[in-house]
């Protein structure tokens, strides 16, 4: 008898065995409740502090991260009008009422793709037509109409 007809004759055996010792004896009940009793004692409980709440606070952080924009702009903006002269221009703020740009490239960076309107700020309001026409704004529909 060989190696591998020996094992096929004695695995099925082995398991029958262990099956009867596991089930029909009450081993497997016995380790189930030994491992109950053990959950059951001395259970680690992890105490945590909590987080202080204004990390969470993702609103009141956008808005210091923009007052720190504002001020770093208004700094900038201040510098550049130093830089020209105080005197020059007669005075006047020449970036008064402006907004930097949002989308500026970086130096040495290759050229971003472009649309129709890559430059054009999302606030922007555009411009108003509503008066592009005048008076035949109106009646634009039976202008159009007319030609038919």
């Amino acid at each position: 008898m060989n190696k591998k007809e020996l094992k096929a004759m004695l695995k099925p055996l082995i398991k029958e065995c262990i099956k009867e010792v596991i089930f029909e004896d009450g081993v497997l009940s016995g380790v189930v409740s030994e491992v109950a009793r053990g959950l059951g004692k001395n259970q680690i409980v992890e105490a945590r502090t909590a987080a202080p709440k204004a990390k969470d606070n993702f609103e009141e952080m956008r808005q210091q991260s923009l007052r720190e924009q504002k001020q770093k702009f208004d700094e900038h903006r201040k510098k550049l009008l130093s830089a020209i002269g105080d005197d020059a221009y007669n005075g006047v703020d020449l970036f008064e009422g402006t907004t930097p740009i949002t989308s500026a490239p970086k130096p040495g960076a290759p050229p971003a793709p472009q649309g129709p309107l890559a430059g054009i700020a999302a606030t922007d309001p555009g411009v108003d037509i509503t008066n592009l026409f005048g008076s035949v704004g109106k009646n634009w529909k039976a202008h159009m109409d007319s030609g038919k």
